[in-house]
């Protein structure tokens, strides 16, 4: 039974839900963070930490998707 065999894992899934909720929530603010960084470094190019702020930002939007993926290959088949 190979890894694309095994794609579907709902226990994995309902278990990470919870857990992929409250990352939602952080990447709202995360998405707020993205937009106010995202004017900031258009007003003020010389500001490197914008950018690295913004960065954090899309890490933080991406974290629901991610969150699931972790608890979906935790469970096997």
């Amino acid at each position: 039974m190979g890894e694309e065999d095994c794609q579907c894992r709902p226990l994995g899934f309902l278990i990470g839900l919870p857990f992929a909720v409250l990352a939602l929530a952080l990447s709202l603010v995360g998405a707020v963070v993205w937009i106010i960084g995202a004017a900031v470094s258009c007003l003020c190019p010389c500001c490197v930490c914008c950018a690295g702020l913004a960065n954090l930002a899309v890490d933080l939007i991406k974290m629901p998707v991610k969150v699931i993926r972790c608890f979906t290959k935790q469970i096997p088949c």
